[in-house]
């Protein structure tokens, strides 16, 4: 019985990081050999630390651009690390609300999946559909399996080409073996700055439904704008995001 809980420490102490067991995996090294060096490059150049941050990823479809933002431990703020380009799209401004709308889905979401079997070399998965996609969409079939992947093909997805999304993959693999268990991702039309929601739904001649959830996205993005901080976003029964 005195050795049980020695046991137990070389147990734990065996355990794998989820770093190291991600490296095990063909693509993950290949990336890691590709393109670490400039990941660590990018932090370098923003003055930014890879040890123990926190990750915050925001898409714009009709900028079609990916932003990498970066928190460090002992830092109050986000900084914005990377941006990468979409290299392809699908489905036009509005969120997903059915299976095989080719609609990439707009709304507040974290990383569920890290493949590395991807059809697209590798891809971080959403939790799409979310609470509120359950709430608002379809439902029987509201759709699934979405991601940010590599690639230039889509039908709902948003693809970074191999080699950007070699770099996120290294940068995510890093901030969950930091400890972090959820990595936030918002995805949004565009840029909802002051005045630009309105215009938005006039522009894209928006139903109720479509407008209403565009000025409840417009809260999420311009809270993160005031001071580049992540407050915890939850969803009410009617589906509508609030904190």
């Amino acid at each position: 019985m005195k050795f049980l809980p020695i046991i137990g420490l070389l147990f734990i102490l065996q355990q794998e990081s989820f770093k190291q067991t991600q490296l095990k995996e063909a693509r993950v090294k290949i990336a890691y050999e590709d393109a670490e060096a400039l990941v660590k490059k990018h932090f370098s150049d923003k003055g930014l630390s890879m040890d123990k941050f926190q990750l915050f990823i925001r898409a714009f479809k009709k900028e079609a651009v990916l932003e990498v933002w970066i928190k460090e431990k002992s830092a109050a703020t986000y900084t914005l690390l990377q941006s990468y380009d979409f290299c392809a799209t699908s489905g036009v401004l509005g969120p997903k609300r059915k299976q095989g709308d080719l609609q990439i889905p707009e709304g507040v979401y974290y990383i569920n999946h890290f493949n590395p079997y991807s059809n697209f070399f590798l891809s971080l998965g959403l939790n799409y559909p979310n609470r509120s996609d359950l709430i608002l969409s379809d439902k029987k079939k509201p759709g699934n399996a979405i991601y940010i992947h590599g690639g230039c093909a889509t039908i709902g997805c948003i693809p970074i080409t191999d080699d950007k999304i070699k770099e996120l993959y290294i940068i995510a693999v890093e901030a969950k073996d930091d400890g972090q268990s959820k990595i936030p991702v918002h995805v949004f039309p565009t840029r909802l700055d002051a005045g630009v929601t309105d215009q938005l739904i006039r522009e894209e001649k928006a139903d109720a439904a479509t407008s209403a959830f565009w000025k409840n996205l417009e809260l999420v993005y311009r809270d993160f704008e005031s001071g580049k901080k992540l407050r915890p976003v939850k969803v009410e029964s009617t589906g509508s995001y609030t904190f």
